[in-house]
């Protein structure tokens, strides 16, 4: 569990004037340069992956599509760098959609899923919903169609949960901490129980706005990642 959120009232108090902001700056899935903006939620990848390479889906919003950095500084790119120096051969998709709900992503993994050869799902949402003060069961529910949908295919899932903030108290800030656990034990699938273990709230490693992490950030999401990751992985 994380302890280190002695700074991560500093985001909270950037949260008001930086929530739009996260959703307001759309990237397609899976295409071009992690800054270029989507046209509209809804526009369909205009890269098919074809090769028949085993695949592992990075499903999730600005933090997974890297807004604020290079195509190759996001994390699904540095998980590609970390797969290939250890020999293994998979190939890294980046499903990342800037500002994305839980709703957003039910939407459209579908489409995603239907890749070639996925063997692995690593899920990263939730943290939209609860900037917009969504329901968490909302929430849960949407995440849990999108478990069974990757289950359907034996497609394996690592669920990368969120913290609620400190100055979340309450019933709501409670639910938002149970609700990724209970969701991992329910589906029994691989869980890291939160995703910006180490960065989150920490200045030095995020950008301007203290939401989304800079390259030194990035580089430590990506290590915590593929720590949960390895035992998934086969040669």
């Amino acid at each position: 569990m994380i302890r280190n959120f002695l700074n991560y009232k500093i985001l909270i108090l950037l949260l008001s004037s930086f929530a739009f902001f996260a959703a307001a700056c759309g990237v397609p899935t899976m295409t071009g340069k992690n800054s270029s903006p989507a046209t509209n939620k809804d526009a369909a990848p205009a890269k098919v992956i074809t090769n028949n390479k085993p695949k592992i889906l990075a499903f999730g919003d600005s933090l997974t599509i890297g807004l604020g950095l290079t195509e190759k500084e996001s994390y699904p790119s540095l998980l590609q760098e970390k797969l290939k120096a250890d020999s293994y051969d998979y190939e890294v998709l980046n499903a990342g959609m800037s500002g994305d709900t839980s709703g957003g992503g039910l939407e459209r993994i579908d489409w995603s899923l239907n890749q070639p050869n996925i063997e692995i799902l690593i899920l990263e949402l939730g943290a939209n919903d609860i900037l917009k003060g969504l329901p968490i069961e909302q929430m849960k529910s949407n995440l849990t169609q999108i478990i069974r949908r990757a289950k359907a295919k034996n497609i394996k899932v690592l669920l990368c949960g969120m913290y609620a903030p400190l100055n979340l108290g309450g019933e709501r800030g409670q639910a938002i901490n149970k609700a990724f656990q209970d969701l991992a034990s329910q589906e029994k699938v691989d869980f890291m129980p939160f995703f910006l273990e180490g960065v989150g709230g920490v200045p030095k490693l995020n950008q301007a706005d203290g939401i989304h992490p800079n390259p030194e950030g990035t580089r430590m999401v990506a290590d915590k990642v593929y720590k949960s990751l390895k035992p998934m992985l086969k040669k």
